[in-house]
């Protein structure tokens, strides 16, 4: 029994096979059998959301759960760093305190309700078609303008060139909206 036991202890394992101590020599039974979180999970690659950048993200899950979200060591742009902001990605998506539902004041109210997303961007939609309608201008001064000065559009910092162009176009065109712009310059 007693030669059984000294037979596993890593320092007799690393005499008997001359091994430098750095592998399966050196695991107890209990380190053998450890696995990390992503033993199992599916990868998706992911960009971070939270800036213009575009650092990569490496975003592990399994079952329908979020496992961890980590930095994309292959991403030529952040080689698998991340910022604070990215860092958190992972709590800020599991966080149990995290709003769910979309927060509401009405009009001179006091107090917030919770809405469900479907009517919160019903909502939205006709209170833009109202404002669209009420202050459109199709000609000035017997000048073709086809303009709306009360509806405005800040983009956000992660959208790329070509979701801009798609977004000025219907928001241009198909609204006549003016006061567009973007924050790709930050």
């Amino acid at each position: 029994m007693l030669k059984d036991l000294l037979s596993q202890w890593p320092l007799i394992q690393q005499i008997k096979t001359g091994a430098d101590g750095t592998g399966v020599e050196a695991m107890s039974r209990k380190t053998k059998n450890l696995r990390t979180k992503h033993d199992g999970a599916q990868v998706a690659t992911s960009v971070c959301p939270y800036c213009g950048v575009g650092c990569g993200q490496l975003v592990f899950h399994k079952d329908n759960k979020l496992i961890s979200i980590e930095g994309d060591p292959n991403s030529p742009i952040s080689r698998g760093h991340l910022c604070p902001k990215g860092s958190d990605t992972f709590e800020l998506h599991t966080h149990p305190g995290r709003l769910k539902k979309v927060k509401y004041r009405r009009p001179y109210g006091t107090e917030w309700e919770e809405l469900e997303l479907d009517q919160a961007m019903d909502m939205v939609a006709d209170r833009l078609w109202e404002s669209r309608n009420r202050s459109f201008k199709e000609e000035q001064d017997g000048q073709t303008l086809m303009q709306n000065k009360t509806v405005a559009h800040l983009g956000g910092a992660t959208l790329d060139n070509e979701e801009n162009y798609l977004i000025r176009k219907l928001f241009t065109v198909g609204l006549g909206m003016v006061c567009i712009s973007n924050q790709a310059r930050i």
